[in-house]
């Protein structure tokens, strides 16, 4: 699967941007989708995840309603609305796709391909 992110960009506290996924390759449905984040200096985090029906959705509670995950699986695309958004958010913004299991994960090896990424900075 090749994972193409995009969407990112300057936008000042408490504004809202929407990062986009789209996947081609393999058969997207096949595939749980995820979002982590990496800030600088920092570690990559877990943001949200999404079944490959859409029938099971986690979020990080940093990010719980605030961000909202969603899939277009006839547009093999995985979206991520953020809305509220604060400088605490301002990270590299990473799509991932992991081969469907029994359970959804929110771990970072549980998914088998990644995007380049996409910058969000949040101003004050």
């Amino acid at each position: 699967v090749q994972l193409q992110a995009s969407g990112g960009g300057l936008v000042q506290a408490g504004g809202s941007l929407r990062l986009s996924c789209a996947a081609s390759g393999r058969i997207f449905s096949n595939y749980d989708m995820g979002w982590f984040r990496q800030a600088p200096g920092k570690e990559r985090e877990f943001v949200a995840a999404i079944a490959w029906s859409g029938g099971s959705i986690y979020y990080a509670d940093s990010v719980k309603g605030r961000f909202t995950i969603s899939r277009d699986n006839a547009k093999n695309t995985v979206y991520l609305q953020m809305n509220s958004l604060n400088p605490e958010d301002t990270a590299v913004y990473y799509c991932a796709a992991g081969f469907t299991r029994s359970l959804l994960s929110r771990s970072i090896s549980a998914y088998d391909y990644w995007g380049q990424g996409t910058l969000v900075t949040v101003s004050s």
